[in-house]
């Protein structure tokens, strides 16, 4: 048996042996049978209230701390009745009625008693009307949200005859995200089954050969759903809907992908050996550390969000690098034992025999390997240039959040009443500014809060004088004249802050939803300026103990960047002018930029390892060529096999995720195809063996890579040095002896 050069000899046995292979999988089977019941209970343990969005220490989230000593946690449900004409006898009739109806409501948290109006746009003759229902909101969070809006629809009915009824405000559009997130789980999960059964199709052209992966991603995410639900239930660990909508993209993305490598090298092994043991024993010593440092990439750049601000962002952390270490653990483990279990004929039709040969020694990738070495520096300098001209896109992102108007892809009921409404009334009415101050100086800051030429003076319904009092403070609201999600609204808190905090002894502070969404803003700038350097630092760290080189991972790096800025740029042309979205959410470069160098560096990694194993034998140049030959199908398979899982996240009609799926598989398609089969190679190519500075591998003479027609690794070339005769020269390809060629660059 060759030598195991990186794992442990034991490690690999344990997984490959002819008898511990099945206990492997009875293993797997406990797991499986204890922990996907617990599983199915995590969408119960969502967090979904505004505390687990909103930045841990920001002044809305403190007022919001503080109201609950007034009253309960509430969102308010805005009914708005509109007739263009003016309402009518009747219809204010109705309208009385229906408070009336309202009063007595106590289902799903409604607060019936505390409903205010009917306020009128205008007398003598209003032509609109609102009803204020408070929703409280408790331990159940944003669950209870859509059944109490639908208590309140059965109460005011629908409109007709010329008057239209909406429920909008916090209340009304908080139902409609939550009946967009509906079901989020299955959407998503038959979304990227079906894509990676598709592409797993393709790629193994195997009807038999796909299940193994599937298998194994859909073990490895119920187990940790479950580990996640135990976490959220017992260690205090916040979950909410985006991070458990990106758990499933994450680990099928990532896990399909660590078992199209694996399977890879498994099947050029066996080619070369006739125990699939022995083959599977090799295909994990050499992919596997490769793999595993992917791994672990992903692994360390989620738990680089735990020094977020934003508590959605740093929650995100620890879910998503649960999700894609158990994922990686699944496909090291279960996924190599069931391919041994079913044997050779899992590949079926196109099974691997020994001495058959290698398709992609002469593929498209072969060849593409030998153009670029013709001229390594204008390829890489022509392709740098394209990229960058096409990540000068970025100056159409408009990341400061999106309107509540426009954070669906449709339009709901609830953004159809606030533009009713906004007809008629403030635009910042039914999402109030909330401020809470010292007792003594309450009328002071009242008057202060007041004299803001951006709010309604007659909007601060309760003087402060008289607003209820606990804990020797008081809280009242004011209505803003511009929305509350615009940037309007946003410079009217920063003001009205400045002013109250300068009432002395007043302790006074400002929340309400423009708050919050100003508080977000500030916070993300904060944790992109904090988290996207320490990303790339894990990266760089990773990449130079795995290739023992600085220069390489240095060059590397750079490419990722130059990526991640084209496919922002690209994704923002294409919102602005394809989509027409209005903008992006405050966490979408964020976002982004994690999944994209965390992921798209793997390919990177599987490259480059290759490219590093074969320099040793070959020399850098040639080595750069096989390894393109030898990685290109799979690492492309792989790529697209993440790009459409991510894709997935268009299935959803909320534009945020949309966005992010959209980027995130753009990015992987340009680190695919562009990045890494084409700006990587290239620019190995022309710096030669100083890529592994200061590896020894730095000081080799590089040889030459061929530019014939035929590929590396055929008759003419002697086997693989360093491997002990395990490698025999590959038979039955075409081509005669290597010519000689001048080196690139």
């Amino acid at each position: 048996m060759n030598r195991l050069d990186g794992w442990k000899h034991g490690a690999i046995s344990a997984v490959c042996g002819k008898r511990s292979k099945w206990l492997v999988l009875a293993l797997w089977l406990l797991v499986l049978l204890f922990l996907a019941p617990l599983g199915s209970k995590l969408s119960g343990a969502e967090d979904n209230d505004a505390q687990s969005w909103l930045p841990g220490s920001a002044e809305s989230t403190q007022v919001l701390s503080i109201s609950n000593g007034f009253r309960p946690e509430q969102i308010p449900a805005v009914v708005v009745y509109a007739r263009p004409d003016g309402l009518t006898a009747r219809d204010r009739v109705r309208i009385a009625e229906d408070v009336g109806q309202l009063r007595t409501l106590r289902e799903h948290g409604v607060r019936g008693e505390e409903t205010r109006g009917p306020v009128f746009d205008r007398q003598p003759d209003p032509r609109a009307a609102q009803i204020y229902v408070p929703i409280t909101m408790d331990a159940s969070g944003w669950q209870r949200i859509a059944p109490a809006v639908s208590s309140i629809r059965d109460q005011v009915g629908k409109g007709g005859d010329g008057l239209s009824v909406h429920i909008t405000g916090p209340g009304g559009t908080a139902a409609d995200s939550s009946k967009a997130f509906e079901g989020i789980d299955s959407t998503l999960l038959f979304a990227a089954m079906a894509v990676v059964v598709v592409m797993l199709l393709i790629t193994f052209r195997s009807p038999i050969l796909l299940f193994a992966p599937l298998l194994g991603v859909v073990v490895a995410l119920f187990t940790a759903q479950a580990l996640i639900y135990l976490l959220a239930k017992h260690a205090g660990l916040t979950v909410n809907g985006q991070s458990a909508g990106i758990l499933t993209v994450l680990v099928f993305g990532a896990g399909t992908d660590y078992a199209l490598l694996l399977v890879a090298r498994y099947r050029e092994e066996l080619r070369r050996h006739e125990d699939r043991h022995e083959a599977m024993k090799l295909a994990m010593n050499r992919a596997g550390p490769a793999i595993l440092a992917s791994g672990a990439t992903v692994v360390l750049s989620m738990l680089v969000l735990l020094v977020a601000e934003m508590n959605s962002t740093r929650g995100l952390g620890p879910v998503a690098a649960i999700g894609v270490a158990v994922a990686l653990l699944a496909m090291l483990t279960l996924f190599p034992a069931l391919l041994l279990v079913c044997g050779r004929w899992i590949f079926w039709p196109a099974v691997p025999h020994v001495g058959s040969a290698d398709p992609t020694r002469s593929g498209v990738w072969a060849r593409t390997g030998r153009r670029i070495a013709r001229r390594p520096r204008t390829t890489w300098v022509a392709t740098a240039l394209a990229l960058g001209l096409l990540s000068l896109g970025l100056i159409q992102l408009r990341a400061a959040g999106i309107p509540n108007a426009d954070q669906f892809t449709g339009k709901p009921d609830s953004i159809v009443g606030q533009e009713v409404s906004a007809r008629y009334f403030p635009a910042g009415d039914g999402d109030p500014l909330v401020i809470v101050s010292n007792t003594a100086q309450a009328r002071e800051v009242g008057r202060t809060v007041a004299a803001d030429p951006d709010v309604v003076p007659a909007s601060i319904g309760v003087p402060p004088g008289a607003a209820p009092v606990h804990d020797g403070r008081v809280l009242f609201e004011a209505t803003t004249r511009a929305p509350s999600d615009s940037a309007a609204a946003k410079d009217t808190v920063e003001r009205v802050r400045a002013a109250v905090h300068a009432v002395p002894g007043a302790d006074a502070k400002v929340g309400g939803g423009a708050a919050a969404l100003l508080d977000m803003e500030n916070a993300q700038t904060h944790d992109n300026y904090l988290v996207i350097p320490l990303v790339l630092v894990v990266v760089l760290l990773v990449l130079s103990v795995l290739l023992r080189a600085l220069v390489a991972p240095l060059l590397l790096i750079g490419t990722v960047v130059l990526s991640l800025a084209t496919a922002l740029g690209v994704s923002a042309l294409a919102f602005r002018h394809v989509f027409d979205y209005a903008g992006e959410d405050v966490a979408f470069p964020l976002f982004v930029f994690v999944f994209l160098v965390a992921l798209g560096i793997d390919y990177n990694i599987f490259l480059t390892t290759r490219i590093r194993e074969e320099a040793g034998r070959h020399g850098t140049r040639q080595g750069v060529v096989t390894g393109l030959a030898t990685t290109g199908a799979v690492i492309t398979s792989a790529g697209l096999v993440l790009a459409g899982t991510f894709a997935a996240l268009g299935t959803l009609p909320i534009v945020g995720f949309a966005e992010i799926g959209f980027a995130v598989a753009l990015g992987v398609l340009l680190d695919t195809f562009v990045v890494r089969s084409v700006l990587v190679t290239a620019l190995f190519l022309d710096v030669g063996p100083k890529v592994w500075w200061p590896n020894r591998l730095a000081h080799e003479d590089g040889g030459s890579p061929p530019t014939d027609a035929r590929a590396p690794g055929g008759p003419g070339e002697p086997p693989d040095a360093g491997e002990s005769g395990d490698h025999p020269p590959d038979s039955g390809e075409p081509g005669g002896p290597a010519k000689p060629a001048r080196p690139p660059g």
